[in-house]
């Protein structure tokens, strides 16, 4: 917000200290590699009031102190309360269209320019200082609480059917339904979390495939918030005893978003989870997904052959269904009759026939399938192999010529074949159906703002040497032209990782990216599943091969300052 250079002009403008102590103070931050304002607030030469004061005059923004000040409640709320915690801005007057809004960054622009735009007001900025901010946004959770108060006052004892409808409908309910779901959209998150606790309703939602806490409501805003969800998604309103599942979408002129609901009883009444599938978001190229040189090739030769299988294979929320609607894009001409089955249909496609399955008419991914291959189909997609019969339906498919993908749940690509041997399926179909198997996981992207680099301790170096073989690690860093010499220590490379900032909610993280294993079966590899091999001889056959394993591109992605180590271990870790 404000760099140290521009802090020093400031002090001695304002002759807050003399020279040396200043050049003294400069030191000691340079030192503890500290910021000079956080030196000035330990020291106690400035208080958290005179330092943002200053800041306001260095920008030439009004100042105001928010400390005691009753907003009014239309005014609050005009921006919604998650927006107001994650962007530490708050609305506290209005004047003909002209907003007031107090921050603690003045020269944050793309907040100011998104309040703006979702209020229709022109904004006056002021600067204020973080424990008057915090005073300020407790007023929402006080008004809201009120709010709650008198909505569910009287309705507590008999919430007919009648009243749950009334209530769905009253506006602090549709307002803070409104502001979750829209905030979600904007923050990009995956999944919406409602949890009722004893005393209070914890909303969280997950980002980047990590869950965080967004805000905590009164719990007799409960009854109301699972209502017009209900409604929302066409669900009973009347059934708190049994699980829900339902769907709505929300479409503007900037988005369009499908929401998932599953509602859960749990102890303290029922949890809402939502999944948003952002039905506006481009089909990515296999390019964009991260795939290496080699592997790309590999996968953009197989997915022309015209039968065989192509599996990928990884944990739920791996982003297994992104790379098989990028391959679906690629093969999609009009020279093909692509099928699919799928539980459920997540993004709609054009030219593409997908059907959902309904295992309570008895329409199951097996007896789906078996419908698909009446449709005189080239290309079939599979949402998951689950059991033998979809097995066995897909492997026949895929040797009377039909291009068959689909995904399994396996660590590895390596595994995946005796996975289907465990099914009952024959190894000589394995063997001569199965072209190619991608395994992969979905790891965090560096945020490009507050991106920096390091070199390990010696503490994690030992960690992952005795994790992993490092020389081989290395080795194959020297074979991808990632480093000049596979002789160097790991200790003398230098990684990357995010300080945190205001653009990735201080995580140090923003977007994901696949890390990807790709298994071509090989002549070799077709003898070893013939001859029931193990997992381990498939995997030293398929490295020898040239295969990189998930940690290898992890390294090398890792390496590029793509991802950061920790994030690599996360989702490899056995």
């Amino acid at each position: 917000m404000i760099s140290d250079s521009q802090l020093a002009k400031l002090i001695t403008k304002h002759k807050i200290v003399d020279n040396d102590t200043l050049a003294e103070l400069q030191k000691q931050a340079k030192t503890a590699k500290k910021p000079l304002w956080r030196i000035l607030l330990e020291k106690k030469i400035l208080t958290e009031e005179d330092l943002y004061e200053n800041i306001a005059k260095f920008y030439s923004v009004p100042f105001v102190d928010l400390k005691g000040q009753i907003i009014r409640k239309d005014i609050l709320f005009l921006i919604p309360e998650p927006i107001a915690q994650a962007r530490e801005v708050v609305a506290f007057d209005s004047t003909d269209n002209i907003l007031k809004v107090a921050m603690l960054n003045p020269t944050d622009i793309e907040t100011i320019e998104f309040i703006k735009k979702k209020t229709g007001h022109e904004i006056e900025v002021h600067v204020t200082y973080p424990k008057a901010l915090q005073e300020a946004l407790k007023q929402y959770h006080k008004s809201l609480k009120a709010e709650f108060a008198d909505l569910t006052e009287g309705k507590a004892e008999e919430k007919s059917d009648q009243n749950l409808k009334e209530l769905a409908e009253d506006l602090p309910v549709v307002r803070i339904v409104d502001t979750l779901l829209e905030y979600a959209i904007y923050e990009n998150a995956s999944d919406i979390h409602i949890e009722p606790t004893e005393k209070e309703i914890l909303v969280r939602y997950r980002i980047d495939g990590i869950l965080r806490d967004v805000m905590t409501l009164p719990k007799n805003a409960q009854a109301g918030i699972v209502a017009r969800i209900k409604i929302l998604a066409n669900l009973k309103l009347d059934e708190h005893r049994l699980p829900q599942d339902g769907r709505f979408k929300i479409q503007n002129e900037n988005y369009k978003v499908a929401f998932r609901v599953s509602i859960m009883p749990v102890f303290d009444g029922e949890k809402i989870v939502m999944r948003l599938l952002n039905e506006s978001n481009q089909i990515l190229t296999l390019e964009q997904l991260g795939f290496q040189k080699k592997s790309l090739n590999l996968v953009k030769s197989n997915i022309t052959k015209p039968h065989g299988m192509i599996l990928v294979t990884g944990p739920t929320g791996s982003g297994k269904t992104t790379t098989l609607y990028t391959i679906l894009n690629i093969l999609n001409t009009p020279e093909v009759n692509i099928a699919t089955v799928e539980d459920p249909v997540e993004y709609r496609m054009p030219r593409i026939n997908q059907s959902q399955i309904n295992p309570k008419v008895g329409f199951t991914f097996a007896s789906g399938l078996r419908a698909l291959l009446r449709q005189d189909p080239d290309i079939i997609m599979v949402g998951e192999i689950r059991d033998l019969e979809t097995a066995e339906i897909a492997v026949h498919a895929a040797m009377t010529g039909h291009l068959v993908l689909s995904t399994l749940h396996t660590n590895d690509a390596v595994s995946t074949l005796p996975r289907l041997q465990d099914m009952g399926i024959a190894s000589f179909l394995i063997a001569s159906t199965t072209n190619l198997i991608i395994a992969q996981r979905l790891v965090r992207k560096i945020c490009t703002d507050c991106i920096y680099s390091y070199n390990l301790s010696s503490d994690t170096v030992k960690e992952l040497e005795m994790r992993y073989n490092i020389p081989s690690i290395l080795t194959t860093l020297k074979k991808e032209k990632v480093i000049a010499s596979s002789e160097v220590k790991l200790g003398e490379l230098l990684f990357y990782r995010g300080k945190g900032c205001k653009r990735c909610n201080n995580s140090g993280y923003k977007g994901r990216i696949g890390i990807y294993e790709v298994l071509e079966i090989s002549p070799e590899i077709q003898k070893l599943i013939m001859k029931k091999a193990s997992s381990k001889e498939l995997l030293d056959q398929a490295i020898a091969e040239g295969m990189l394993t998930l940690i290898e591109d992890g390294f090398i992605k890792a390496k590029n300052g793509i991802t950061t180590i920790e994030e690599v271990l996360r989702v490899t870790k056995e």
